[in-house]
Parts: C-alpha cells; sequence; structure tokens
C-alpha cells in the first residue's frame, strides 16, 4: 500500500506540474483560435434559416452550458488539463513501474514522447485537431478509431520498446499501420465555418501543445520517480 501512495503521489506532482505548464500554452496558443472559430460558427449559425420545431423557432431553443469566457473558462481548461495531466502520469508510472530498473527524468522524457506519438501523433494523422464550426463524421466513428489507432500505436509501440525479435518487430508495425490503412471516417464533403488558415493554424498549435504538454508530463513523471526511487525501494 505505501508502494502505491508513493507512485500515486509521483502522478500527481507530475500532472500538477503539466497540467500547470499546458494550461498556461493553451491560452497563449489555442484559446485565440478557438475564439476566432467560434466567431465565425456563431455566424454561420446566425445566417441559417430559423426552422419551426414544436411550435418555436431554432433561435428560441435551449443551448447547452458553456462556461463564460475570461476567468470562468480558464478556470475549467485549467481544471481538465490538471485532470488530464495526473490521469496519464498514472499510465507513465504504472508503466514505469513495471519495466522497473533505474529511472531518470531522461527514462520519464521517452516515455512522454511515446504517449505523444500515442495519443497525439497517430490519430491525428487521421483525425486532425478542428476548430469550432466543422462538420464531421458521426462522433462515435471518429471516437472508435481514435481508441483503436490509439490501443494499436501503444501496443506495437511497447513490443519495440520490450521486444528484440524481428517477428514481433513485424507484428509491431503491422499493428502500428493498420487503423491508417482501414481509414478513418470521413465526410464526404468535409465543410468548416472557419477559414482554413484559421484551421491549419488550429491544428499547429493543439500539435505544438500537445507536445510540449508531453514532455513535461514525461520528464516530470521521471523526475519525481527517481527522487523517490533514491529514497525508497520501488
Amino acid at each position: 500500500m505505501n508502494v502505491f501512495r508513493r507512485l500515486v503521489w509521483v502522478a500527481f506532482c507530475a500532472g500538477l506540474v503539466s497540467g500547470i505548464v499546458v494550461a498556461a500554452a493553451h491560452q497563449i496558443e489555442t484559446v485565440p483560435v478557438i475564439l476566432k472559430a467560434e466567431v465565425f460558427e456563431k455566424a454561420a449559425e446566425q445566417a441559417q434559416p430559423a426552422h419551426v420545431h414544436l411550435g418555436a423557432t431554432t433561435a428560441e431553443q435551449p443551448t447547452a452550458w458553456e462556461p463564460e469566457n475570461g476567468i470562468e473558462r480558464t478556470a475549467y481548461t485549467l481544471l481538465a488539463d490538471l485532470l488530464t495531466g495526473i490521469g496519464f502520469a498514472l499510465l507513465l508510472v504504472a508503466g514505469l513501474a513495471l519495466q522497473g530498473g533505474t529511472v531518470t527524468w531522461r527514462t520519464g522524457l521517452f516515455w512522454g514522447l511515446a504517449g505523444f506519438a500515442t495519443f497525439t501523433l497517430a490519430p491525428a494523422l487521421g483525425l486532425p485537431p478542428e476548430v469550432p464550426g466543422t462538420e464531421a463524421a458521426p462522433l462515435l466513428q471518429r471516437q472508435l478509431w481514435w481508441v483503436t489507432t490509439a490501443a494499436a500505436t501503444g501496443g506495437g509501440l511497447a513490443l519495440l520498446a520490450f521486444t528484440r525479435r524481428a517477428p514481433w518487430a513485424v507484428l509491431a508495425a503491422i499493428l502500428i499501420m493498420l487503423p491508417h490503412l482501414y481509414g478513418a471516417p470521413q465526410l464526404a464533403e468535409p465543410t468548416s465555418a472557419a477559414p482554413e488558415a484559421l484551421a491549419r493554424q488550429f491544428v499547429v498549435g493543439v500539435t505544438v501543445v500537445s507536445f510540449l504538454f508531453w514532455v513535461v508530463l514525461g520528464a516530470s513523471t521521471g523526475y519525481f520517480y527517481s527522487r523517490l526511487q533514491r529514497d525508497h525501494t520501488l
């Protein structure tokens, strides 16, 4: 139980550091783009003719709740980033514990880069980040493809990291390529209310922020893990 508590503490510390860093990066890099895209999205919605539904126009239909711009939205973004950082840090800590051996911040950094490849880079090859106002394939289809791609990429990288035999390397390559050979769900004619340049800027911004997140998360997880490893036998 003491070992488990120490591992959770490592994940908490690393998630806290990475969450704060990436929350600041979001405010600089992605939030301004999202706010601009939402202007185009609302303009496109207002340009559509009102449809009568159960005696009320679409303008009179209740809208989904969303946080107000400013402090409230920033607070929710920070909370989401902190929870995301802690959650992914738990995965990294579990992987480091299973790997065993001496851990340094460099070890954690390599695990962080693997996380970036698994959860950001590979899925984005088929389903790049989308700005508000983008028409996309059904959500469930995209979610299933995303989860399958992340699982296949993570499994393939694990085989490459923990095995040295050629058959396993071939299987790893097949796992990594298979979701992309199948193809991500796409609309025949995708449309977006935001300009194409803004959409490209968002894709670049999300990728850069995600890379920063995984680098900081991996390195900090390795650092805090090594600190406890020196004081205790994990």
